[in-house]
């Protein structure tokens, strides 16, 4: 099985000597290289690199930059999409993001994680899994959300929290760890 794959389906890899894993993020490092150095009001010319970095970019999304990611082909994000400077989705797994979904500044993605046993993180190994953020959520500022995590349909999670598991839909979340504070009623 290859390196890729076995990031794509949880299984341990060695993420920092594979030649393809290397090559990949080369590619993003050099588009996000040319988002960077492009004139924030060509947005003719952000769209399509955007379009060339993620798996998926739906219609009528905002992206600010700086944007960071690692591959950028495993990101796919729906339509009317919104993304507050300093975003980071660290996608060593895919990331799906649906329909209207809004972050705030600061807010980072993880699907990459390490051992808990130093010896076998010392070699270089880490583990993927995918998050979903699925339609109508709006994420404030400064917050993370771990591998693993679904946020459901029409949440909120407050400014500064960190997400370590899957949070129903229609809930208003925050905290570190980010928990439950209400539903929203409808």
């Amino acid at each position: 099985m290859k390196v890729l794959e076995k990031a794509a389906n949880g299984i341990l890899y060695d993420a920092n000597n594979d030649p393809e894993i290397q090559a990949e993020h080369e590619k993003a490092l050099a588009i996000l290289f040319q988002l960077r150095n492009t004139d924030p009001c060509n947005k003719d010319e952000i769209d399509k690199l955007f379009k060339l970095l993620f798996g998926h970019l739906g219609n009528n999304h905002v992206i600010e930059i700086p944007f960071y990611c690692g591959f950028g082909k495993n990101i796919f994000i729906g339509d009317y999409f919104y993304a507050n400077y300093n975003c980071t989705i660290v996608d060593n797994a895919e990331v799906k993001i649906g329909n209207h979904v809004f972050l705030a500044p600061n807010v980072s993605i993880y699907t990459a994680g390490h051992p808990l046993d130093f010896r076998t993180r010392n070699l270089g190994m880490e583990f993927a899994k995918p998050v979903t953020i699925e339609d109508n959520v709006w994420i404030g500022g400064n917050s993370t959300i771990l591998p693993g995590v679904t946020i459901g349909h029409g949440s909120v999670i407050g400014a500064g929290s960190v997400v370590v598991k899957s949070i129903p839909p229609d809930t208003v979340a925050a905290g570190n760890p980010c928990k439950e504070i209400k539903k929203i009623d409808n």
